[in-house]
């Protein structure tokens, strides 16, 4: 026997189905604890919430039975385990909680046309959020959807994996954007699984021409994002906004600015014929520009750079565009032989940022201005300040 207080004594068996699980502690033996333990009552509260939710979840560990099959048996006890554990610190979200009224209502599964606007929703935080609150809200609807692709008929299948494939890769684009680039690939790997898996040619072509994108900072290399991008040229058999704008970037940091001038052409021209972007809204009018500044920077083309930067700060809502067109200026001027000049300009840029806002996308468009500074000009004071600043900056 094991005293507790001088009310109340468990034995090492009952104990044992505690720890496991198995049983649930008395509210007596509960009150005794919380009396040895002087926690004021926090630990009979705690009881009586676990049982109202065990309830509202139509589960406890009484009525085991009840529950439809092991899995859900399994992930109710984890989830109370989960919601206990934020009680009074990290429950302010009540995700876990959230999920055992969702394990009543039906699995708290959508319809295809909710999961779409799901996956809008989604995008517009991409845009909107940081980085790390965007991937956690990205990883409870994949794992929904996961358990309702697993119980779906064969006729919803197809549009369940497309909304798979785009949010896989919006996680990808997260991952990138927090510098786990492993883990950016593996998700870009099962956008494309699930994209094929569907049937549908254009989530096919968004989720390589994104993966490719992604690539571009620091990620792949130029051969393998060429690569890339052709596998979805062959697969899109017609000209694509997004293909042809990561193309003309990637000529650029191959160092072909001839070609990838041509590509841009390309693009523009596209572009003027009213052609759409993908029916998701990846696409934006920005990406033109911003494609713009990308390759008229590279070259050294300081005139039509400058008409791109503007043109993007007039419409762009994002903070990434805004940051790397000015990191493109100073590329600009790197280029043309003002290294003093670049290097000041684009330490100020990532000086002006908090380190919370220093993601991947504006670091590697960083290395891009650091990379341009000729060899023998490297051991400049002011290249050595940048790259400094720089290093301090990555996630």
């Amino acid at each position: 026997m094991r005293e507790v207080s001088q009310k109340a004594y468990v034995d090492n068996g009952e104990l044992s189905r505690w720890e496991r699980g198995l049983a649930r502690p008395h509210a007596d033996h509960v009150r005794a604890i919380d009396e040895v333990l002087g926690a004021n009552g926090q630990l009979v509260a705690i009881r009586a919430l676990v049982v109202d939710m065990e309830r509202l979840a139509g589960s406890t560990i009484e009525n085991e039975p009840s529950i439809r099959n092991e899995e859900d048996a399994v992930e109710r006890r984890r989830l109370l385990r989960l919601a206990v554990a934020g009680i009074g610190t990290l429950g302010i979200s009540g995700e876990p909680i959230r999920r055992l009224l969702d394990l009543s209502l039906d699995e708290g599964f959508r319809s295809v046309e909710d999961w779409n606007l799901a996956c809008a929703d989604h995008l517009h935080a991409l845009r909107t959020r940081p980085p790390e609150q965007v991937a956690a809200d990205l990883v409870v609807d994949l794992f929904t959807l996961r358990r309702q692709l697993e119980g779906s008929a064969p006729a919803e299948a197809p549009g369940l994996q497309r909304v798979i494939a785009v949010l896989s890769n919006l996680q990808a684009n997260r991952m990138t954007c927090l510098g786990q680039h492993g883990s950016a690939i593996r998700w870009s790997q099962t956008a494309r699984r699930a994209a094929d898996a569907s049937g549908d040619l254009e989530t096919r072509v968004l989720v390589r021409a994104e993966e490719a994108a992604g690539g571009l900072y620091g990620q792949r290399t130029e051969k393998t994002i060429l690569h890339l991008l052709g596998e979805a040229e062959r697969l899109a058999g017609k000209p694509s906004l997004t293909l042809l704008a990561t193309r003309a970037k990637a000529l650029s940091l191959s160092g072909r600015h001839d070609e990838a001038r041509q590509t841009l052409n390309a693009l523009l021209d596209l572009a003027e014929k009213g052609v759409s972007g993908d029916s998701f809204g990846f696409w934006t009018a920005s990406q033109v520009h911003f494609a713009e500044s990308w390759v008229y920077a590279g070259a050294g083309d300081e005139t039509k750079a400058d008409t791109a930067r503007d043109n993007t700060l007039r419409i762009t809502g994002s903070h990434q565009y805004q940051m790397n067109v000015r990191l493109h200026e100073a590329l600009c001027a790197v280029v043309n032989g003002g290294v003093e000049e670049g290097m000041r300009r684009a330490v100020a840029v990532i000086d002006s940022l908090p380190a919370d806002r220093r993601d991947t996308y504006i670091i590697e468009t960083g290395q891009m201005v650091l990379r341009a500074v000729p060899f023998e000009r490297r051991n400049r004071p002011v290249v050595g300040e940048f790259r400094k600043v720089l290093g301090a900056g990555v996630l």
